[in-house]
């Protein structure tokens, strides 16, 4: 009998229990509708109804960090571009955009009446302020690094010059000039994500809180925030000032906060929500079987992986996290546990991005990682040599992968642990916290492995890559290699494609060489949806766009 499958054999034992526990889908369609029938709309309003999963550290644009922020923020603030209801990059805020001849500088011309929830005008100095904002030492701003682009702004956010020394301007009220470090082929899609929402000049200098509670809560979008729950649920209204509000069919989205896969099914199943995004894994693998349309694979432009913290021994030594890396069997895990279309991940940068030819980044620069169990084992345990240590003295340590809870997390989490056992004779354990609990615990580095994932911001590899440059907010491995440093900055100090495309790949390479961070898969996004809901729009690097939904019958 092959390693291999005995490996399989394993982690189906380890998991039978848990997938005979999940919920089985259902193909009853009396779903509840703008009527009321069934599901307690009762007003005649369209209400999309639906699960946030996890509850939100921040709803103010400038300190969020994660799709549990940025999936509320995107229906009720809008950037100078936005996607519309066809998924296209248009204007938002901006009425038009000129950019000069050597790539560098960006006139926005903002559109005439567009007003923030409380009357007052938006403004191109509410962009200059929300910008120079986010990027201002005190605010602490974990995706400061993201305004980088432009002009002044690392030397601002790391203390090194003034405000006045970014380069972004309001040259009146309607007119918003931008000039960047280098030509960004990408920036009017940067313009359209949420750390470059504008937030209320005015609002945010008199009241430093106005984010936390709904009735200081000033936004720019299609829908105002009316009701934050905390751990519960975020209600959501249609704004009547919106310019584009003819466009809006829903008079509200109610969003709750529930963490557990299987209670949030079984709410979609009775006709409490509309929509549903995070779908246990054995109710995806039913559906996918039964052909049943409420599934939709949606595509993702994301990076399933692990965090290995480095300060831990002995994960400090590359030898060791490679053994691990090299002891996943990413196809059993997208095959017999995802379930939902993910890919194995053979490096970190995801298909879907073009290099300097125009072919996919990812075939590009090829796998970077496999399944090897022999070669897995060998490096393992030299490694561990090289720290001093053995199998057993590993497994006196008692070390855990971190992961939010999710019955999804839980799967993939046991089934490397078992992986890990068999194949390399160790012992893991395994811990499941808040979402928000995760991530603020591997800002600090209290964890051993994390369960972690990333989806891109843009379509660019840039995206990715830069995730592991020593002073990104999210390097929660604090990986620091001047060489990697190097080719991130190179990459991005040019728009000459092959200059740009050829530092990343090596930048790549370099990255998976010291394996600070272990690839599981590259991210589908299956999600539910009820069939009398239409208007649901994806795009690779967003969440299901829910703005222009409808709900008819």
């Amino acid at each position: 009998m092959s390693k291999r499958l005995l490996v399989l054999i394993s982690v189906l034992l380890a998991l039978a229990i848990l997938f005979t526990g999940c919920s089985s889908p259902s193909t009853d369609e009396g779903d509840k509708n703008s009527n009321g029938t069934p599901g307690g709309q009762t007003t005649g309003k369209k209400i999309l109804r639906t699960n946030n999963s996890s509850e939100p550290g921040s709803l103010d644009p400038a300190l969020a960090q994660g799709t549990h922020e940025s999936w509320i923020l995107e229906n009720v603030f809008e950037g100078l571009m936005t996607f519309d209801e066809n998924g296209n990059l248009v204007e938002g805020m901006a009425e038009s955009y000129e950019v000069s001849d050597d790539g560098l500088t960006y006139t926005f011309k903002l559109r005439d009446g567009i007003k923030w929830t409380n009357g007052d005008p938006v403004t191109a100095h509410d962009f200059e302020y929300s910008w120079k904002r986010a990027l201002a030492p005190e605010t602490a701003a974990n995706y400061a690094s993201i305004l980088y682009y432009i002009k002044g702004a690392e030397d601002y956010n790391t203390g090194k010059a003034s405000a006045d020394d970014v380069a972004v301007k309001a040259l009146d009220d309607k007119t918003l000039e931008v000039t960047l470090e280098a030509p960004t082929a990408y920036f009017l899609e940067l313009t359209a994500f949420y750390t470059y929402f504008p937030v209320n000049k005015n609002v945010a200098e008199s009241n430093p809180d106005w984010a936390k509670d709904p009735s200081t809560y000033v936004s720019n979008g299609p829908f105002k925030l009316v009701e934050w729950k905390h751990n519960d649920q975020v209600i959501l209204e249609k704004n009547p000032d919106y310019y584009n509000a003819d466009k809006i069919k829903l008079d509200g989205i109610d969003l709750d906060i529930l963490e557990d896969q299987n209670t949030a099914w079984q709410k979609y199943q009775g006709g409490e929500y509309d929509l549903l995004v995070d779908v246990p894994t054995s109710v995806v693998n039913e559906l996918k079987t039964k052909n049943d349309p409420q599934l939709q694979i949606g595509l993702q432009v994301g990076t399933y992986y692990y965090n290995v913290n480095p300060k831990v021994k002995p994960f400090n030594n590359a030898k060791v996290r490679k053994g691990l890396a090299l002891a996943l069997d990413r196809e059993t895990i997208v095959e017999k546990i995802t379930m939902g279309g993910q890919i194995p991940a053979t490096g970190v940068v995801p298909p879907g991005m073009k290099d300097e030819n125009g072919n996919d980044f990812r075939e590009s620069v090829g796998d970077l990682i496999k399944y090897d169990p022999a070669e897995a084992k060998k490096l393992f345990e030299e490694g561990l040599a090289e720290e001093g240590m053995t199998v057993e003295d590993f497994n006196k340590q008692g070390f855990v992968l971190l992961y939010n809870t999710s019955e999804s997390h839980k799967k993939i989490a046991q089934a490397a642990q078992e992986m890990w056992r068999t194949t390399l004779g160790i012992e893991i354990g395994l811990e499941n916290v808040e979402f928000q609990v995760k991530l603020n615990r591997e800002q600090s580095g209290d964890y051993q492995i994390s369960r972690a994932g990333w989806i891109g911001d843009f379509m660019d590899p840039m995206t990715f890559l830069d995730l592991w440059w020593s002073d990104s907010a999210f390097n929660d491995v604090k990986y620091n290699n001047p060489e990697y440093d190097a080719l991130i900055r190179q990459a991005k100090s040019t728009n000459d494609q092959n200059v740009r495309m050829k530092a990343m790949k090596e930048a790549e390479k370099m990255l998976m060489k010291d394996m600070p961070v272990i690839p599981v898969y590259f991210y589908t996004q299956p999600y539910t949806v009820k069939p009398n809901v239409t208007g649901i729009i994806k795009v690779p690097v967003r969440y299901p766009i829910i703005t222009y939904a409808d709900i008819t019958g």
